[in-house]
């Protein structure tokens, strides 16, 4: 995954892969039914059970082979299938800064220090901030909550130019991939009497 992608949500590719390949077999297996059943492999073959009986006579003339190597895919796909279940349901990684051997400053601490820092931004009513990632490579989530009528432009360049470089900078870091989400404050609304 690309370090900007980091940023913006977790990576999904395992679980995108597994779905396409069980996809694309799904396909298969359905063309490789309709050509037979069409009859494109010959008017005999069509008319035939689905477990010729060829494989029958093979699948039952050794069962403990059959049944081994059943059991042996089964036990593959209960591990596999256990295994991505694992992988999609562990929580996403954030990621602690080590000053020195025995001091550990812990990412919530690290992640209020940066929405605390773009809070002082002048149009900025409210921040939260998130990071994510590995230790040697964090990315940054930052959420704005705008005041009406600031300038987002005003905004924007302070946050680049102070917030996000002193992140940088305590992270260790040269490039902190951010993610930034903006809301904009709504009118007050006055209420008529």
């Amino acid at each position: 995954m690309k370090p900007s992608a980091r940023a913006i949500a977790r990576s999904y590719r395992a679980e995108r892969g597994l779905t396409g390949l069980v996809g694309l077999l799904a396909l298969l297996a359905g063309g490789a039914a309709l050509v037979l059943g069409v009859g494109w492999l010959g008017r005999s073959r069509a008319e035939r059970p689905v477990l010729d009986p060829v494989v029958v006579d093979a699948l039952t003339a050794s069962p403990v082979t059959t049944r081994l190597v059943a059991i042996g895919v089964g036990v593959l796909f209960l591990v596999a299938g256990l295994w991505l279940a694992l992988r999609a349901l562990r929580p996403e990684r954030h990621p602690d800064l080590a000053l020195e051997p025995d001091l550990t400053v812990t990412s919530t601490a690290i992640a209020s220090a940066i929405a605390a820092d773009a809070e002082r931004v002048d149009g900025v009513d409210r921040a939260k901030a998130t990071v994510v990632g590995d230790a040697d490579a964090p990315a940054l989530r930052l959420s704005l909550w705008l005041a009406e009528g600031c300038d987002v432009k005003d905004v924007w360049r302070e946050l680049d130019d102070s917030v996000l470089r002193r992140a940088r900078e305590s992270l260790g870091v040269d490039a902190l991939p951010t993610a930034v989400r903006v809301e904009l404050g709504a009118a007050k609304r006055t209420r008529v009497r």
